[in-house]
């Protein structure tokens, strides 16, 4: 119980302050390193090198300037590691939000795939369409490689036309040559 108040006690207004700088830089830092994470599984150097070079930098201060304090003020190992757990859900926000890199989209649809498919191709779209049979009958599948960040308005405009669409995303390591200029965003791939 007394070990419980002196941690409790810790928590001053200079140590909250602290404590406050401390979970922001790591909030960045391994935000950071979320990103460097996924941008090397996804071969972008350039990127993984200065979310890399950032990340070590922030941290380096940041273990500095806490390592020899936390044993005096435990209440700065608590900053610490919530913002060690704060910084790889902002990390994976980000990266969601930026949608970096290319993704194959398998759309299966009992009814409007080839006008979905049409739709699609009159707005400039590569899609690839065969004919199989699912659970409940025949179906049609929609193939289509895609930047990931326009997912949403390629998947709006085929619900547009196939309600019932179920789909599926696949990361695409490459791409041998991106798809033509496109009215859903495919062009910057």
């Amino acid at each position: 119980m007394q070990t419980l108040q002196l941690f409790l006690d810790s928590f001053t207004p200079p140590v909250l302050l602290t404590g406050a700088a401390i979970f922001l830089a790591r909030i960045i830092d391994v935000s950071c390193g979320a990103i460097r994470t996924i941008s090397l599984v996804q071969g972008r150097m350039a990127l993984a090198f200065w979310a890399g070079f950032v990340e070590v930098v922030v941290w380096l201060i940041v273990l500095s300037n806490t390592l020899d304090r936390v044993m005096s003020t435990p209440a700065l190992g608590v900053f610490y590691a919530f913002g060690f757990a704060t910084g790889n859900v902002v990390g994976i926000w980000i990266e969601r939000r930026i949608a970096l890199g290319t993704v194959a989209i398998r759309v299966f649809c009992s009814a409007g795939g080839r006008e979905a498919a049409n739709a699609l191709r009159a707005d400039g779209q590569r899609v690839t369409l065969f004919e199989g049979e699912g659970r409940g009958g025949p179906v049609i599948e929609l193939y289509v490689v895609c930047a990931r960040r326009a997912t949403g308005v390629l998947l709006q405009k085929i619900r547009k036309h196939a309600p019932d669409a179920f789909y599926t995303l696949e990361a695409v390591m490459r791409v041998n040559s991106p798809p033509p200029n496109s009215a859903v965003g495919c062009k910057d791939i």
